[in-house]
């Protein structure tokens, strides 16, 4: 592909063409074009563990020497870097064989938060409240370490209830006393603690403190904030419907 044709794909991914489709990665497309069209995807390969220096493979050919599903790659890509995108009914069904993926991308997805995401800015934390009062000290902990707690527990239902579940009923052992309705109904915003969070860095710690340092951890809490709001989209809009439509199978047979 001509230097043309790669910018021309970039510009109608990053919202210049007015028609959804054309803002869409595809299979045929080298997977350096979908990263230089949007860098925030670089975090995905790792979730799906597809490693840096794939050359001028396609994103095909990048999904099939790493044995992942390239119809859910691609679905995940373009749920993060189009707003406006949400798989069809029929888009859904067709990962249907590749659950088991999607559960382990999610996973793999909590994992990076709390060992990435979350211990990077308590680190940031710990070295702002250090020029701070033991007030600010003792209110930036309390609110971090609660949210954390609440990102924990929200993960630990996933983990122990929700995907083995889901992974047993692919196995043909689906448990009689559990729907993923209950997870849908259930499956909380965990976003406000954050928000006082931010507030608390922007609007109440002194004009003096670690400026620098304030603005770094506040880049990483809302690059946080966005990054868990695309995960809870996956769940709510891909996981939940694939697995309603895995219950109505089982329950036909």
């Amino acid at each position: 592909m001509n230097k043309l044709g790669v910018e021309s794909i970039i510009s109608n991914i990053c919202g210049k063409n007015k028609d959804m489709k054309s803002h869409l990665f595809s299979a045929d497309m080298k997977l350096a074009d979908v990263i230089h069209a949007d860098y925030s995807l670089l975090l995905l390969l790792h979730r799906f563990g597809i490693n840096l220096g794939f050359g001028d493979k396609t994103v095909r050919e990048c999904c099939e020497a790493n044995h992942v599903s390239c119809t859910l790659f691609l679905m995940i890509c373009n749920v993060y870097s189009n707003e406006q995108y949400l798989p069809t009914e029929k888009e859904i069904e067709g990962i249907g064989a590749n659950v088991d993926q999607l559960i382990a991308y999610l996973k793999n997805s909590h994992s990076y938060y709390l060992e990435n995401r979350m211990f990077s800015i308590q680190e940031q934390l710990k070295e702002i409240s250090e020029g701070c009062e033991q007030q600010h000290q003792q209110i930036l902990n309390l609110f971090f370490n609660e949210y954390k707690n609440e990102v924990i527990r929200h993960f630990d239902y996933e983990e122990v209830t929700v995907f083995p579940y889901i992974s047993n009923m692919v196995k043909g052992a689906r448990p009689e006393d559990y729907e993923i309705g209950v997870f849908r109904e259930n499956h909380s915003n965990i976003d406000d603690k954050l928000n006082d969070l931010k507030n608390i860095i922007m609007k109440y710690l002194p004009g003096d403190t670690l400026s620098d340092m304030r603005i770094r951890v506040l880049f990483g809490i809302f690059a946080l904030e966005e990054d868990l709001s695309k995960h809870s989209l996956i769940e709510d809009k891909i996981l939940v419907p694939l697995v309603m439509k895995l219950e109505q199978r089982y329950a036909k047979q």
